[in-house]
């Protein structure tokens, strides 16, 4: 685990929205007297959200006077989670998959990407648009390789198709989450070869959109031991 530490420079305070603090007392108010530290998780990734993908000092002592906790043990829990942004990230924070699966689908080819339109890694760009970081597996291993922008995943990327959603991004224009080559969910990149009576030929659910295979025996009854026995000649 490498050493994590609050950024240098900090805001002077930190304050929930009306909005965030009503849901923070619902969060607080699941768990019984004497337990509310269990929430710590949940306030802390609510404040990060609120601050624009990042936590700073003020927020943790805030959350930890919510919670009656130690400034120290909450500073702990932000320290040690990756989740949690201890510096100012881009409005756009790019988190790359680069595990295994994502390697060896072409994940160098989009780190490559990243350097060129918004900088080394961390970098934040002049703009405050883009940042990125580079992570282990998000889990979406199928439709390599992917990045994870704050909430939603991006998936089947290509340089040319990556750059161009970067610009959609920074233009302000709407975007397609999920695969980028207009696959469903994590199917075949050719579409479904089997279950087409359930799912339809595109996997999108038209059933019997696709006559079932001339091989298909799955509606056949498989003889069970006792007629299997009738049928034997008896003396």
């Amino acid at each position: 685990m490498s050493v994590r530490r609050l950024a240098e420079k900090q805001p002077e305070s930190f304050e929930f929205t009306p909005e965030n603090k009503a849901w923070a007392a619902k969060e607080i108010a699941k768990y019984p007297p004497g337990r509310q530290a269990s929430a710590v998780i949940s306030l802390l990734w609510r404040a990060q959200k609120q601050s624009g993908y990042w936590l700073s000092r003020p927020a943790i002592e805030k959350v930890a006077e919510m919670l009656d906790m130690p400034n120290i043990r909450v500073l702990e829990v932000a320290t040690f989670y990756t989740m949690f942004n201890l510096e100012p990230v881009g409005r756009y924070y790019v988190q790359l998959c680069g595990t295994t699966p994502c390697m060896l689908c072409g994940s160098e080819d989009i780190k490559a990407v990243l350097r060129k339109r918004v900088g080394d890694e961390g970098h934040v760009t002049a703009d405050g648009l883009f940042s990125w970081t580079e992570v282990e597996c998000l889990g979406a291993c199928c439709n390599a390789p992917m990045v994870q922008i704050n909430d939603d995943y991006y998936e089947d990327l290509t340089p040319e198709n990556f750059l161009r959603l970067l610009d959609d991004l920074a233009a302000g224009r709407p975007v397609k989450k999920g695969s980028q080559i207009g696959r469903v969910s994590s199917e075949p990149v050719g579409g479904l070869t089997s279950l087409t009576t359930l799912y339809g030929a595109d996997g999108r659910g038209a059933k019997g959109s696709a006559p079932p295979p001339a091989n298909d025996q799955t509606s056949a009854v498989a003889p069970t031991r006792d007629a299997h026995n009738d049928a034997k000649p008896r003396r």
